[in-house]
Formats: C-alpha cells, sequence, structure tokens
C-alpha cells in the first residue's frame, strides 16, 4: 500500500465530484459511479452554503454558489423579531450546485457513469475491484470512497453494523415561487418558530421568492412521503400555520403543486464507529450527514472529499485514512450534535415553545461571527503536506 493512483467513487451527487475533482487536482484519476441511470437534475430542496464550504469548492474550482444570504432573522409565531443572526451563507439548491459540480467534472474529464449500483467489493491485495449490479460491469482502483449518502452501500461493507441514520421528528419541505407578492427580504432570510411548524423564506428583488418548511411529523420514508400528493401536503402545511402571524400561508396559496420539493424526512448520523476498512473509505453524508438545520451538510462535504485527496496524495495508503479521519471526525461530530439541538426546538411542544422564546436571544449572543468562527472560518491549505 503506497501511492495512491488510481480511485473509484461511488456516489454522483454533491461529494462524489467534489472528491472526484479533489483528486484529480492531487494527481490521482479517479472514475464516478452512479446507481440512478439519468442525472439529478430538479431533485432536492434549498441548502445553504457557509464561507468555509465557498472555500473548500473554490480548491476544486467552483467559485460563486446561490445568491448571499448575510443574515437570518428569527421569528416568532405572531410575526416578531426574537433576534438577527449576523453570518455570511449563500443559499441555492441542491439541483444547481449538483448541475455546476457535475459539469464540472466532465469539463475536467472526469468519466462519470450512471446505472451502475455497486453490490459487492472484491480486495485483490494489490488493488481493490467494485462489482455492478448488472453483472458484467466492473473496474478495479488502488481505492474505492463511499460517496453514497445517508443510506450508503460502502458503509455497510465497511462496517456491517454500521449504524442506521436517526430521524429528527421533522419532514423537509421547500419551493421556489415565481409570484412571492412580499416586499424583498435583500441578502436576510427570515426563519419563524410557527406554533405547530418551521417555516423560513427569502424573496428577491424580480419579485421571486424561496421558503422551506420543517413538519413535525411521525418517521415515515421518502417514498411513503411522496405516497401521499402534493397537493395533500400543501394543504396539510397550510393547516400547520393557521394563526400564525407570518407569511407562510400566502407563499403556500402561492405555490403550484408541481413546484413543491419534498426533501422527506430529516436525519442525521451522530456517530459512524468506522470510516474506512482495507482500501475502501468513506466521505460526506455516508461518513457524517448532519440535519439541514446545520446549514453545513454540502460545506463538510467538500471539505471532507478535499481532505481526502490531500491525504490520499501525501501519504501511503496504510497512513492516508487514519490521518483523514483525525483531522475530520471531531468537527463534523460537533457541527451534527449542534443541529440536532436546533431540531429540538423546532419541534417544542406548547410549553417548549415559551422556553425557546426566551431563551432564543440569549443563543443569539452565543452565536456571534466571532463564538461560531471554529465553523465558518474553517479553512484547508492545500500546498501544506499532511502529516502522518
Amino acid at each position: 500500500m503506497t501511492r495512491t493512483r488510481t480511485a473509484i467513487v461511488v456516489g454522483g451527487g454533491i461529494a462524489g465530484p467534489v472528491a472526484a475533482l479533489a483528486l484529480r487536482r492531487a494527481g490521482i484519476e479517479a472514475t464516478v459511479h452512479e446507481s440512478h441511470s439519468t442525472t439529478a437534475d430538479g431533485i432536492g430542496g434549498a441548502l445553504s452554503v457557509a464561507p468555509n464550504g465557498r472555500a473548500a469548492l473554490g480548491l476544486v474550482g467552483l467559485d460563486r454558489v446561490g445568491v448571499p444570504m448575510n443574515a437570518i432573522v428569527l421569528q416568532n409565531h405572531k410575526g416578531r423579531a426574537i433576534t438577527e443572526l449576523r453570518q455570511p451563507m449563500q443559499f441555492t439548491w441542491r439541483a444547481d450546485l449538483y448541475r455546476r459540480l457535475h459539469d464540472l467534472a466532465l469539463q475536467q474529464g472526469v468519466p462519470v457513469h450512471h446505472g451502475h449500483e455497486l453490490v459487492d467489493v472484491r480486495d485483490g491485495g494489490t488493488g481493490i475491484r467494485a462489482v455492478f449490479a448488472d453483472g458484467t460491469t466492473s473496474e478495479e482502483a488502488d481505492v474505492l470512497i463511499g460517496a453514497d449518502g445517508l443510506r450508503s452501500t460502502v458503509r455497510r461493507l465497511i462496517d456491517p453494523r454500521a449504524p442506521q441514520p436517526r430521524y429528527s421528528g421533522l419532514l423537509g419541505f421547500g419551493a421556489r415561487v415565481d409570484g412571492a407578492g412580499l416586499p424583498p427580504t435583500g441578502d436576510r432570510m427570515y426563519m419563524a418558530f410557527g406554533r405547530r411548524a418551521f417555516f423560513g423564506y427569502q424573496t428577491f428583488d424580480d419579485g421571486t421568492g424561496v421558503w422551506f418548511a420543517n413538519l413535525p411529523h411521525p418517521y415515515v420514508t421518502w417514498q411513503q412521503v411522496r405516497q401521499t400528493s402534493n397537493e395533500e401536503w400543501l394543504r396539510r402545511l397550510g393547516e400547520a400555520f393557521a394563526g400564525d402571524t407570518v407569511p407562510a400561508l400566502d407563499l403556500l396559496r402561492r405555490t403550484p403543486s408541481e413546484a413543491l420539493v419534498t426533501a422527506g424526512p430529516m436525519e442525521d448520523l451522530p456517530h459512524v464507529p468506522h470510516w474506512h476498512r482495507g482500501r475502501m473509505v468513506l466521505v460526506g453524508d455516508s461518513a457524517h450527514a448532519t440535519s439541514p438545520s446545520s446549514g453545513q451538510g454540502a460545506s463538510l462535504a467538500a471539505e471532507s472529499a478535499v481532505e481526502l485527496a490531500r491525504a490520499l496524495r501525501d501519504l501511503p495508503l496504510s497512513q492516508a485514512f487514519a490521518a483523514y479521519e483525525q483531522a475530520r471526525r471531531a468537527r463534523v461530530e460537533r457541527v451534527i450534535a449542534q443541529a440536532a439541538r436546533t431540531n429540538s426546538g423546532k419541534a417544542a411542544g406548547a410549553v417548549g415553545r415559551v422556553f425557546r422564546d426566551a431563551l432564543l436571544p440569549l443563543f443569539a449572543r452565543l452565536a456571534t461571527p466571532e463564538k461560531m468562527a471554529w465553523q465558518y472560518d474553517h479553512r484547508i491549505h492545500w500546498d501544506t503536506a499532511v502529516a502522518a
């Protein structure tokens, strides 16, 4: 196990293309294999990219992402502003970020294969072979990287006893609205703790807007969520925000059913014991999925992909995976835990809402840019060699 020259990347979402691009910059040839037979255009909800994520994406050639979201105004169900958090974020849609990364990978010569569902791996000692579901397709490389998301096949191959995702108690929904009917919010996103659900929105100078909602709900799978029509989910969301003095109902009424994006159950992975085994390693959500409430999912995935490429560039394989995990685990698990606390506030009951609203100003004082520098100011020094 000496220098890494080739890599198989399993998963073509966000982490996979970033990993392949970072590996290519490190001098390692990578091929991306995606189980779905088509691209993910138009799939997925809204997300934010933090300054640390933008810096990591910049290292693989992706510069500008989304539109500015430099402040979050937190409101209660009566529409009263409780506090304002100033943080320089970018708002975008997963489908837009995916398309840009996919195109960039193709432009830089990264092969991307669709319809390749991984079913097994075979470690031959001098390399690892990926076996795909059609039974006729396989590929061999020095390492195999699992960037295949929350329900990762590679995670199960590394550790058959790996934990399952943890449900937050919330379902996620969102939409773009062509005619928002509200004044522009500038670079601010408003987020309201409703009496029965959580709502966020931002409107723009051209009259368009975006919104998302987190609805407390017993656990259902994404497939079960899709068995209920968009019209019915919009109706249920309307019931959840009835009586709240925030513009949720106005935006819901202006949302065509076909525009509703169903993100499904909001889940995380608080601790994955084994990130690697032999020639296999995890990156992104397969290793450290955080709830969307963190605003850091895509950013942490990009960071980890770049750090993994650096480690494989500078260290023999026998040391690279351990150095990569040591550089990442404490940071990502801290973000995951913080997002879990945020989710508990979104699903608070009648009594919990009183305490939550009373404590939010205190939280704002603890979430100043200075206090959050550990999260947002994190930078990866590409040209610095990774130590064993």
